[in-house]
């Protein structure tokens, strides 16, 4: 049985002030015992503060994002090892915003899975595909190329490591989320893929939905037999929204 994983994406929101008074709400919310693993997602200035506020909980937390070399002249650029210090548990990699806003490319997300991985730290590895890629009949092929070039070199037990959240690109932000029928055929194309390459481990990998997920859609998603948990974007910036979405994983 896979534990469901919920996770909030702050993107660039939240000043230090304010992530501690979330954190401090979200605690009162979350019980000892809660059956979903929750990861909160801050930007990097409030990392801190977020280790501060959540040690000691079942809540963890993680980077938006890493440099893949541990050290040098990288302007601007945070290292695993400096994330390792704040004492986070997961890296998101390959977001859309990274790939389609920076220019990040599947080769450069491959080798920040390789360096998540290396440092013993689990990635939450985004695909997905563009409305144009969708309508031209080109979904799979898009999240087929990027799950090969990130995940194709690994071995069964490193690819374990691994949560896949699946946020097809023209729904993140929009409003608009993907039809539940489309999140589970994608899911389950996943998993397929994943049997091809590692076979039983395959059952244990967890894939998120991501893209305009709120409490008032998100048991559509997270009922799906292929969906395990959800990678939360907007509405995760109130507690009280973020925990009634987990909720519905629970």
């Amino acid at each position: 049985m896979r534990t469901p994983i919920v996770a909030a994406n702050w993107k660039m929101n939240k000043t230090q002030a304010e992530a501690r008074e979330y954190c401090r709400r979200f605690r009162e919310l979350v019980p000892r015992d809660f059956p979903v693993e929750l990861v909160i997602f801050p930007p990097f200035t409030a990392l801190h503060v977020v280790r501060e506020e959540l040690s000691g909980t079942p809540i963890k937390w993680g980077a938006q994002n890493a440099h893949p070399e541990p050290k040098g002249a990288f302007t601007g650029e945070v290292s695993l090892p400096m994330l390792i210090e704040h004492g986070i548990s997961y890296v998101i990699v390959g977001h859309s915003e990274r790939r389609h806003i920076f220019g990040e490319t599947d080769e450069f997300i491959s080798r920040k899975v390789r360096a998540v991985l290396d440092a013993g730290l689990s990635p939450i590895l985004c695909v997905g595909e563009r409305l144009e890629e969708r309508r031209s009949g080109r979904a799979w092929e898009v999240v087929e190329g990027q799950l090969s070039a990130a995940l194709g070199v690994l071995s069964a037990e490193e690819a374990s490591q691994v949560v896949i959240a699946y946020e097809p690109v023209w729904a993140i932000g929009t409003g608009v989320p993907a039809r539940p029928e489309d999140a589970q055929e994608m899911a389950t194309a996943i998993r397929g893929w994943l049997a091809e390459r590692f076979g039983d481990v395959a059952q244990k990998v967890r894939i998120q939905y991501g893209g305009s997920v709120k409490p008032g859609n998100a048991g559509d998603f997270l009922k799906l037999p292929d969906i395990d948990g959800a990678l939360v974007g907007g509405a995760s910036l109130d507690p009280d929204s973020f925990f009634a979405i987990a909720e519905e994983a629970s």
